[in-house]
């Protein structure tokens, strides 16, 4: 019995000695305590145990030593040796070392001379070309300013829209250009105030040979409706629809300014054309009211001079039922639409289509039947309307019996009521309808773009039945384009609300299992699908507008990180393992992967994904497990994980911190387990401290 016992005290004491060699110091405590707490003088028996053992180690460092004690002898020798050439060998580098600087001052001379010289020779190069930038500009101010003080208002004007536009934005950073920018306005009232006297004066000019003028206007109007009577049939029948050119992505360029912002100018410049014809016209009004005003012995029983105003009353209560009326008729057109392309199955029927709609592209005419036309059904059909509007207004203002001038301006303002009052109205209650898709909201951009730029055949359907020049100063142009380019903005606003709308649908039907021990090793069901969905839906977007494509996609991918992130942190969420993490991860990848494949042409580099970048770092980050990197390198631009918010890790953590353990109740007998919560813990408070750093500095 007693020889098992010291067996047993011999093997244990064995397994103490290893144990103190391969363990930490920090670990030798308990370990040591054990011997004490064995059998009484037990800790004798130890420490024989423990001088052999360091005796025997002893034995075997002297044997090293002595084994390598002639080599590290000849080593010494060796490098004496090598001493005196190491010497020789720097006095050598030190002397050429010296003869190479002596002889590249020299070099190094010229080589300054030559730096100077060619940035003397830039500086030159760059100010020749900023006053071969700035002399067309002086220029123009120059003609500017004689075409001023010759009273050539009109040219200056049209000089000044040039500077404008043109000259002063190639040269806006320059001090001397701000000032001419800020001049022109002033001498554009001044033009406006010179013009406006020169009206008046023409105005009474006019009131004193108004007998003469009104005799020969009346004549001239009488012979010109005589006229026109005659041929207006014949007119509106043989004039040829025009075409235009359509690709549906780039606006049409002219003068090197876009249609968008050449229309822009042009509206700016009806404004004050318009202050002109009203101020023209009232007193015209008021002159016909005292040439109209009936002699004290002449009562007709009503007022001659509100003639005029019955009229223009009558003209506008029979506009507003048009307008009315043709609601109806918009309304109805919508609702029958089947927002899809126009198929064409052969050439009679893309004839007829072109018969009622002008639509011209190159592309699609090469195309073999049967082939698709972009736009839906509405719009040759809500084309067709605008004109037959146009006739109503027509037969009603001849009646009148107005001159063809003025025929031609209550035609065009009553269209442009019709486009940017009823029709607008028509299309902004049609895509807020909750039955308009995304599909659909596409196809109404095409739509609105299609009829954008057909409002110029409009303008020429106008002209060609009332043979008014469209040179004339008074002529108003038509504001298709604000009605159509508001719809547009209006459609793909909801695209972009539809869209995030169907995200978070997708969103709701994630299951995750936060507290799983590991991954699936494949992406979550419910995001696959929602890929799948976004891919699909990016391909019907080939149609529209690059930038309106990219918007939509870019926004889609915002929102779905955001939503991601959201529900990682989210405060219901109390506990995450590091499977979840992994599982997490997984999906991120997916939607880094979609992002790299282009779903919408036109973005540069890896734009597209960035939109995960905060939930990549932050997963990178756990999933490596870097916190030293981590803060070594907070706040530092160059930082690894520069876009992980202190708050954001410290919240994820404390999540995995309370699954860590919960998960096992053994962890604190285990070494690394025990290692790993003293560093959660660390870096727990560490992150505190950044983030109570964060709140007292903002």
């Amino acid at each position: 019995m007693a020889e098992s016992e010291s067996l047993e005290t011999v093997t244990e004491h064995e397994r103490i000695l290893q144990e103190i060699e391969s363990t930490d110091t920090a670990c030798v405590g308990p370990t040591l305590r054990s011997v004490y707490d064995d059998q009484p003088n037990a800790h004798k028996r130890f420490m024989e145990k423990l001088d052999a053992r360091i005796r025997n180690h002893d034995r075997e460092i002297e044997k090293m030593c002595n084994f390598h004690h002639q080599g590290f002898v000849d080593a010494i020798t060796e490098l004496l040796k090598v001493r005196a050439d190491a010497e020789k060998l720097m006095g050598q580098v030190s002397d050429t070392n010296r003869r190479l600087q002596d002889a590249g001052r020299e070099v190094t001379a010229q080589t300054e001379e030559v730096i100077r010289c060619r940035i003397q020779q830039r500086n030159m190069a760059t100010t020749v070309e900023k006053l071969q930038l700035c002399i067309p500009v002086l220029e123009m101010y120059s003609k500017l300013k004689e075409q001023l003080e010759s009273k050539r208002y009109y040219s200056a004007l049209k000089t000044m829209e040039q500077l404008e536009n043109i000259y002063i934005p190639r040269v806006s950073q320059y001090r001397f250009c701000q000032i001419m920018a800020e001049t022109l306005p002033k001498l554009r009232e001044e033009i406006k105030e010179i013009s406006m006297s020169d009206l008046k004066d023409f105005l009474e000019s006019i009131r004193k040979h108004s007998d003469k003028i009104g005799e020969t206007a009346m004549r001239q109007a009488q012979q010109h409706r005589t006229f026109n009577s005659e041929v207006q049939k014949q007119v509106t029948l043989s004039c040829a629809k025009p075409l235009y050119g359509l690709n549906g992505r780039t606006p049409l360029h002219h003068n090197g300014l876009s249609t968008e912002a050449a229309d822009e100018e042009e509206m700016d410049e009806e404004g004050d054309r318009e202050t002109f014809e009203n101020y023209y016209r009232k007193q015209r009004k008021k002159q016909a009211r005292l040439v109209l005003q009936p002699q004290s012995n002449m009562g007709y029983g009503f007022p001659v001079n509100r003639l005029f105003d019955l009229l223009f009353e009558v003209r506008d209560q029979y506009n507003e039922t048009l307008l009315k009326k043709w609601a109806l008729v918009f309304r109805d057109i919508f609702e029958q639409d089947n927002y899809s392309p126009i198929p064409v199955e052969n050439e009679e029927e893309y004839k007829a289509v072109v018969s009622r709609f002008p639509f011209h592209d190159a592309e699609i005419e090469k195309q073999q039947f049967p082939k698709k036309l972009p736009m839906s059904q509405s719009v040759p059909q809500i084309y067709s309307q605008v004109k037959e509007f146009i006739y109503a207004s027509l037969k009603f203002s001849e009646s009148l019996h107005r001159s063809s001038t003025e025929i031609d301006d209550m035609l065009r303002k009553s269209t442009n009521l019709l486009l940017t009052r009823t029709l607008s109205s028509c299309l902004q209650n049609l895509i807020k309808k909750p039955h308009i898709g995304l599909t659909e909201l596409v196809q109404i951009i095409i739509n609105t773009t299609h009829l954008e730029y057909a409002c110029k055949y409009l303008e020429d359907f106008i002209t060609n039945i009332t043979n008014v020049s469209p040179e004339t100063v008074h002529t108003t142009r038509l504001y298709g384009l604000s009605t159509f380019k508001d719809a547009r903005h209006a459609a793909e606003g909801e695209i972009y609300t539809k869209l995030n709308q169907k995200i978070d649908e997708f969103i709701q039907l994630a299951d995750y299992e936060w507290g799983m021990a590991e991954s699936d090793g494949r992406a979550s069901g419910y995001l696959m699908d929602l890929i799948n969905f976004l891919r699909s839906t990016f391909q019907v977007f080939t149609h529209l507008p690059g930038k309106v494509a990219q918007t939509a996609c870019m926004s889609a991918c915002k929102h779905l990180a955001t939503s991601l992130m959201q529900m990682l942190l989210d405060t219901e969420l109390k506990q995450i393992s590091m499977g979840a993490i992994q599982q997490f991860n997984l999906d991120v990848i997916q939607c880094e992967l979609f992002a790299s494949s282009e779903p919408v042409p036109g973005f540069q580099g890896d734009t597209l994904q960035l939109a995960f970048i905060d939930l990549r770092q932050l997963l990178d980050l756990f999933m490596v497990w870097d916190w030293s990197t981590y803060l070594a390198d907070y706040g530092q631009p160059t930082s690894k994980y520069l876009r992980v918010n202190p708050s954001t890790a410290l919240a994820l953590l404390e999540k995995m911190k309370d699954t860590s353990k919960k998960n096992n109740i053994f962890s604190q007998f285990r070494k690394n387990d025990r290692d790993k919560q003293k560093l959660i813990e660390t870096v727990v408070k560490q992150l505190r401290s950044l983030v109570n750093g964060m709140s007292q500095h903002s």
